[in-house]
């Protein structure tokens, strides 16, 4: 892993391969690891970058002056000048892909082109805003994720036989939640406020113009496949596929489909 420094803090990030770059973003409570089988893959004709999102992987906590996903995706900006690199694509998934959405916003003539997954760039509904802030108030007033919010969180990240079909993945992010303690779990629950209480970008998106592909799991429930279609009807030019037997964490659900499907879409991008 590689750092980058802002404000005294650090952010980690993975920088492997070669050929045009491909800024990749993972999901709230996961890691660049969550891209494993998608990098191994790709960095063999592509240069991937893969930022841990702050508070996250081996990223320090927050810098104090960021109070949103704007303020993320200027830093991934400044990531970028510091490597010189001009344009690169966006492939991002749940949060990944709304400071993706940030970013293509705020560098539209930087960005080549955009994938979302498992992701919805407009406001967090109202019943899961309030379902969430609870959580991260609990995580942060306790220092640590309690089992029932363990037990409620766990399964929306995957799809219904994920237990029998990625016994390990599930038993991975249930070990980091419950070994997620002290000033580490405040700022988990930090970023998390960040996530859930963003923008409304639905109507920015109205005027992208770039090539973008919208991916969803057929089983995400945190992001139902209805807000996909949304965003695709929004964003002109758009394509729309679903992952089969796939929730939340398709890359690592359904890591071939998903590889075959980026493959396919950056050949055109970079024909």
């Amino acid at each position: 892993m590689n750092t980058f420094e802002i404000e005294g803090q650090k952010l980690a990030y993975l920088d492997k391969g070669e050929g045009p770059v491909l800024l990749f973003g993972h999901s709230f409570l996961w890691d660049s690891q969550m891209w494993a089988p998608q990098i191994e893959v790709l960095s063999q004709s592509y240069r991937c970058i893969v930022p841990e999102l702050w508070a996250h992987g081996k990223s320090d906590a927050a810098p104090a002056s960021m109070t949103s996903l704007v303020d993320y995706a200027q830093h991934l900006l400044a990531l970028m000048d510091h490597l010189d690199i001009e344009h690169f694509s966006i492939v991002g998934l749940s949060v990944g892909g709304m400071w993706g959405a940030e970013l293509v916003s705020q560098a539209p003539q930087r960005v080549k082109s955009l994938v979302l997954m498992d992701t919805f760039i407009g406001l967090e509904p109202e019943i899961t805003h309030q379902k969430y802030f609870g959580m991260l108030d609990t995580i942060s007033q306790l220092k640590a994720v309690p089992a029932p919010i363990i037990d409620a969180v766990v399964p929306l990240f995957f799809a219904d036989n994920a237990e029998k079909d990625n016994a390990a993945i599930v038993a991975s992010l249930k070990q980091y939640l419950g070994s997620l303690t002290g000033e580490s779990a405040v700022e988990v629950a930090r970023v998390g406020r960040m996530v859930f209480g963003r923008r409304d970008l639905i109507e920015e998106a109205e005027k992208f113009a770039l090539p973008t592909l919208i991916a969803v799991g057929r089983e995400d429930k945190p992001r139902p496949v209805f807000e996909s279609y949304l965003m695709n009807d929004c964003i002109t030019g758009s394509e729309l596929v679903e992952i089969p037997n796939a929730g939340h964490i398709s890359s690592l659900e359904q890591p071939e489909f998903v590889n075959d499907m980026l493959l396919r879409f950056l050949s055109k991008v970079y024909a």
